[in-house]
């Protein structure tokens, strides 16, 4: 169990050490430079923890680097830093460099990926030597700073536990993505929404879980302390975690984070809706017991040639191409792919994907899709979020929950629950408090009804509305509302000038080849 108290200092150190290089407000700008550097920290504090333990049965340390040199499966990661004393530590050949600080560290950090390929890509590809316009990105002086002010805390096996020093590294990129602006959800996801989701979820010890926009792997990671937190057994069998993800920086921090959790996994890198890279033997899609995902909302960029030439049969007859303007349920499909027989899904979503073309008199692609779901009684749950939760975006967000394997009282029914007031007011975000990520979930696992809160409701119902799935169309939180949220409406209304355009478009194209 780790201590509340020993988390904040470690928070509070690692935040400190990122503030060194110019302040909080720009601290964000460096994390590529940040994250590896107390990664490696970790690395070196463990590696000598190790070193001692060797020195313990051979007398000396000296003795203990040539063993590990000769046999590196002794230890988890083999560094070769190797301190002009040997008794110092070996964090001190990174501490020490005094002249061309950039150059030394990126020498080193290559040097310790080369000799580790699980960390080649990871901590390898950071320059700190760089320059831009003739100037450099991190000046020495700087450098100095920060690696200062990494130096003052000691990161071993006997120092701080794996969790601890895994929930300070989280800390660490939430706070990045504060000040990250819109890049921030490309990489995050705020914790208590992760918690939400993997807690439903029911992850079972030995499972494999997948996230094919894996970020910097928060949900993979909330996956397994959800089943660790609900297993029987005191050292249940762990998760086998996989997630994908596009960008080569972003990819980097995955892997970080999970080896600082000290967590099973593989990260591939690569664009997971043009070419997923989890294949089985046969080349087909592989599948897995548990998938969570918040990819990014809205994407236009996938045409419906991406659909329609995909050999992976992820996108059905009947559902397929959701419109240009939105790939929400374009991924819903992906996700839905990559489940097993009895597999379970949570997938984050833009609020107006649970809603738009409903109601409309013209044909909504996106509506279509949505259908295809409800009817062959795929969705289970959806939850909808309160608003200013997410460091890309103030909207609220759904999330909508899949279940290949329905128990039979849940046939035929959605459970929908409109969490909008669950909130407490934050700095510069809104956030979840326990309690009320408590009583989310469990009305979520048990499927609960309350008044104003969740709400069963029978597909009859969802087809009466044109399939609308917003839990806020069924549920209103307070005897005045009347009306649905704004930000709600205003997605769907884009929605409706997207389908509008694509439907001219058409038609123009149609006329053009009449010669009209």
């Amino acid at each position: 169990m780790s201590d509340p108290d020993k988390n904040k200092s470690l928070e509070s150190w690692i935040w400190d050490a990122a503030c060194s290089i110019r302040g909080a407000k720009d601290a964000p700008k460096y994390k590529d430079y940040i994250l590896p550097l107390i990664f490696t920290k970790r690395l070196c504090d463990v590696f000598d923890d190790e070193l001692n333990r060797i020195t313990k049965d051979v007398g000396s340390r000296k003795k203990a680097f040539q063993i590990a040199k000769a046999d590196p499966k002794l230890v988890r990661f083999y560094l070769p830093l190797l301190p002009d004393d040997p008794e110092q530590p070996v964090w001190s050949v990174i501490r020490k460099l005094s002249d061309k600080i950039g150059e030394g560290v990126t020498t080193q950090m290559r040097a310790i990926a080369r000799e580790n390929p699980l960390l080649q890509g990871i901590i390898d590809r950071v320059d700190f030597n760089a320059t831009t316009h003739g100037q450099r990105d991190i000046d020495d002086d700087r450098l100095s700073n920060l690696i200062e002010a990494i130096s003052t805390k000691r990161l071993g096996l006997e120092d701080v536990e794996a969790d601890i020093i895994g929930k300070s590294y989280e800390y660490l990129i939430r706070k990045f993505a504060e000040g990250g602006g819109q890049s921030a959800g490309e990489f995050y996801t705020p914790p208590e929404v992760g918690t939400i989701m993997s807690r439903v979820l029911q992850p079972e010890p030995g499972m494999d879980i997948y996230d094919p926009t894996c970020g910097s792997g928060g949900l993979l990671v909330k996956c397994e302390i959800a089943m660790e937190q609900g297993a029987q057994d005191e050292k249940p069998a762990p998760l086998k975690l996989y997630g994908q993800e596009y960008t080569p920086e972003t990819w980097a921090m995955a892997n970080m984070n999970m080896i600082i959790h000290d967590m099973e996994g593989k990260i591939e890198i690569g664009d997971t809706f043009k070419n997923p890279k989890f294949r089985n033997k046969q080349g087909k899609l592989r599948t897995f017991d548990r998938v969570i995902a918040n990819p990014m909302w809205n994407q236009d960029w996938f045409t419906e040639g991406d659909y329609d030439n995909d050999e992976l049969d992820r996108f059905p007859a009947g559902a397929g191409f959701p419109g240009k303007s939105s790939a929400d349920w374009g991924w819903t499909q992906h996700i839905l792919a990559s489940l097993n027989e009895r597999g379970r899904a949570a997938v984050v979503w833009d609020t107006g994907a649970a809603s738009r073309g409903s109601g409309n008199s013209g044909i909504s692609k996106e509506k279509t899709v949505r259908q295809w779901f409800v009817d062959r009684d795929l969705i289970e749950s959806v939850l909808y979020l309160p608003e200013n939760l997410f460091y890309n975006t103030p909207a609220p967000g759904i999330v909508l929950f899949i279940n290949r394997a329905k128990p039979m009282a849940r046939k035929g029914k959605i459970l929908l629950v409109n969490a909008s007031q669950i909130f407490a007011k934050g700095d510069p975000k809104n956030f979840i408090p326990d309690a009320g990520i408590d009583r989310i979930a469990s009305t979520l696992i048990e499927w609960t009804e309350e008044s104003k809160l969740s709400r069963i409701v029978d597909h009859a119902e969802l087809k009466k509305n044109d399939y609308n799935i917003s839990p806020s169309r069924y549920i209103h939180t307070s005897d005045a509302e009347t009306y649905r949220p704004i930000a709600e409406i205003v997605e769907e209304l884009k929605g409706i000038e997207a389908e509008a355009r694509e439907t001219d478009k058409a038609l123009k194209q149609i006329l053009e080849k009449l010669g009209v």
